[in-house]
């Protein structure tokens, strides 16, 4: 399914079995998301999910439970487990969509089981070369797209090239970025900075659509350019290095402000602006991030995302289809071809 899709009709498909608090986040992310509007598919084992519904008073409407007997666990090899386990929740929830009972598919497990599975079921888009994990990250200049963000951990020139437009087209149609800048994350704004990948990949980038050249990593946070690319090893240390530097900003500024009477006065002053901040740095309120280049809408979360972030990352799967993205990944890659 690569068409807009209306608001009320659009199906998820939720794995509720992968992360690391499956099954009780899951089912109360889902049931978050379907409180909402949102239709969820929950894909898990009954037995275990049973309970935690039963907890929140049984399914509400816009939920509806299918039985997968099996799991893939994160130690496991993501490709063998996927063609090894062909009834695994998450498998089973990117089968769905491509089966057409579901327009996406979520998950907050393995990174490479999802990709594989995604890749494997809804096929790649005509022309792409490696799908790529674009994160909405947040800016100085407002939200901005990274990828690759871990799924393809050594990648060539025109790879980077293709994540440049997937991630253009994901910053202006679904982010509602108008004409979104973009940049080859680099240890230096020249032309002639970095690797020779780096450099390859400037070259083909130089001269198409909002391309400014290399960025730095702190550029990141200040949105330079709204859409980075990069392979995904150095995409995902990029990631990890920023999430965890907000964590600790925000805890250091935390002990600070109730290490004494006089901070913990202040703090009481500045708690509205706080959780403003939290909510600004916390990755749950971004909602996980998009497999680009599949025929159908992928997420995947962070494996210890809780309900929050599981809700959010549905709303994210949600409004990529409203949107079209995946039809808007197609167009652009045949008019770039």
């Amino acid at each position: 399914m690569t068409g807009a899709v209306p608001g009320d009709d659009v199906v998820v498909a939720l794995d509720a079995m992968g992360g690391d608090h499956a099954p009780r986040e899951p089912v109360a992310g889902a049931i978050a998301a379907a409180r909402t509007g949102v239709r969820v598919l929950l894909v898990g084992d009954e037995a275990l999910m049973g309970p935690e519904l039963d907890r929140a008073g049984g399914p509400p409407p816009g939920l509806e439970v299918v039985h997968a007997p099996e799991r893939i666990r994160s130690e496991e090899d993501g490709a063998r487990a996927v063609r090894a386990k062909p009834d695994a929740s998450l498998v089973m929830s990117c089968r769905l969509v491509a089966e057409g009972r579901a327009h996406a598919a979520m998950s907050s497990g393995h990174t490479g089981a999802m990709m594989a599975a995604a890749t494997l079921h809804m096929r790649r888009v005509p022309g792409v070369l490696r799908p790529g994990l674009a994160v909405v990250l947040p800016s100085m200049a407002g939200p901005m797209v990274l990828l690759d963000a871990g799924a393809n951990a050594e990648c060539r020139p025109e790879h980077l090239a293709q994540f440049a437009l997937m991630g253009r087209l994901l910053a202006e149609d679904v982010l509602g970025i108008p004409a979104p800048s973009v940049g080859v994350l680099s240890i230096g704004e020249e032309a002639g900075k970095g690797t020779e990948l780096v450099q390859q990949a400037y070259a083909l980038l130089e001269g198409t659509p909002g391309f400014v050249g290399n960025v730095e990593g702190r550029d990141i946070p200040m949105g330079t350019a709204r859409v980075v690319v990069t392979d995904g090893f150095t995409g995902n240390v990029a990631l990890k290095l920023y999430e965890g530097a907000g964590a600790m900003i925000f805890n250091k500024v935390r002990t600070t402000l109730t290490s004494s009477v006089r901070g913990r006065m202040g703090g009481l002053i500045a708690r509205p602006a706080l959780r403003s901040l939290k909510r600004f740095a916390d990755p749950e309120e971004y909602g996980g991030a998009y497999l680009l280049g599949v025929r159908g809408l992928a997420v995947i979360g962070h494996g210890n995302f809780g309900e929050r972030g599981i809700a959010n990352a549905l709303s994210l799967a949600a409004r990529g289809v409203r949107e079209g993205l995946i039809g808007q990944v197609e167009a652009g890659l045949r008019g770039a071809a």
